[in-house]
Formats: C-alpha cells, sequence, structure tokens
C-alpha cells in the first residue's frame, strides 16, 4: 500500500488515502463529469480511509438530478476533489487530477455509464 496525497488548486481542501499503486481511471459520462473532467479512481473510499483536511467553510457539495450522487469542490478556487456515487452512498472515488505526483497520461483510462455508478 501507497500512501496518496492530493489537493485541490489552492490548497484549502487538503487529502490523502492509502491505496495500491494507481494505474487504471475510470472517466464517468454524466453530464457534470463531462464538463469537468478528469478521471477517477476505479475503487471507492470509505470515509475512514479518506482522510480530508479543509479550511472551515471550504469544502462544498452540489447534487443535481437524482441527487444521489454528491460532488465536492473547493470554495475557493472551484476544483473538484471527490464524489460520492449513487451506488456507494457514503464512499468516495477521488479525483485523480489532484493527486501529486500521479502521471494522468500513463493511466489506462476508460469511460464508465454513469448508471453504473
Amino acid at each position: 500500500m501507497l500512501e496518496h496525497q492530493g489537493s485541490c488548486h489552492c490548497g484549502a481542501v487538503v487529502f490523502r488515502f492509502n491505496a495500491p499503486l494507481i494505474t487504471e481511471a475510470m472517466l464517468c459520462d454524466c453530464s457534470i463529469c463531462r464538463r469537468r473532467g478528469g478521471p477517477l479512481t476505479t475503487f471507492t473510499l470509505s470515509p475512514d480511509a479518506l482522510k480530508i483536511e479543509a479550511r472551515e467553510g471550504a469544502l462544498r457539495s452540489y447534487k443535481f438530478g437524482t441527487e444521489i450522487a454528491t460532488h465536492h469542490f473547493c470554495d475557493t478556487c472551484g476544483i473538484f476533489t471527490f464524489v460520492e456515487t449513487r451506488l456507494t452512498p457514503g464512499e468516495y472515488r477521488v479525483n485523480l487530477g489532484c493527486l501529486d505526483d500521479l502521471d494522468q497520461q500513463a493511466l489506462d483510462i476508460r469511460s464508465y455509464d454513469a448508471s453504473a455508478l
């Protein structure tokens, strides 16, 4: 297991988690994910596994449509950091673009049907 660290652009939201070396990623095809871009982890993390440190008021959330998935972002810089998916409420997929020292170009990235998440 490796410790992975990441943050939003301005550093108001910082997070870390332990997971194996990340070699795969997924692109969700829902309307918000298509617009914001960025690959997500193929695995989910429990609230205990995802350690989040955010300045007071910095972490915001957005729901749309069925309001089942919750998209979390930084209120200061607007960067999307993670999402709670509708099939695994309370668990998170991380925006891999926020991770320090991860080469997104080296990832095996696959598209996923949003209704399956």
